[in-house]
């Protein structure tokens, strides 16, 4: 049993929750590391850790997946960096509410191939629906769910 601190990850370039995760985050006194390439405005307060890593492919992602590990939640909706941090036993929650587990996290890498090998033979493929009233309840739900279960597992 782990009985370390609770953690909360971002990947942060483009997520549209961050505020929500500020609110679960001070309401359960967690740490939250919001990684990105550039400075962003967020939330200030002794919780909330701006990171700002160098540009580069995946140097967020690196970041990241290099701290994240079985008591912590993960928000992204970067399918290759949730199979990274997935591997660590960090729970995954992406900005739509989706938790991504070793039940659907096989699906989830096959569907973003399947979309990238569609995209690069110039088939017409639709982007992320906007974000929502409804995907954004979505999303506290989840991360509550996530926070709450590492509490319970000790």
């Amino acid at each position: 049993m782990n009985s370390g601190p609770i953690q909360i990850y971002v990947d942060a370039d483009a997520c549209p929750v961050k505020d929500e995760v500020v609110r679960v985050g001070e309401r359960h006194g967690l740490d939250m590391y919001f990684v990105s390439n550039a400075w962003m405005r967020l939330a200030e307060g002794p919780l909330v850790h701006r990171v700002v890593v160098p540009d580069g492919p995946d140097v967020a992602d690196d970041w990241i997946a290099e701290r994240a590990g079985p008591r912590d939640v993960v928000i992204t909706s970067d399918i290759p960096l949730a199979a990274r941090v997935f591997k660590n036993g960090a729970r995954i929650v992406t900005q739509y509410g989706k938790r991504l587990s070793d039940k659907n996290i096989g699906m989830a890498i096959a569907s973003r191939n399947l979309m990238a090998e569609l995209r690069e033979a110039g088939v017409m493929t639709s982007g992320n629906a906007s974000f929502s009233r409804a995907a954004r309840s979505d999303f506290l739900q989840a991360l509550e769910q996530a926070v709450q279960e590492i509490k319970r597992a000790g």
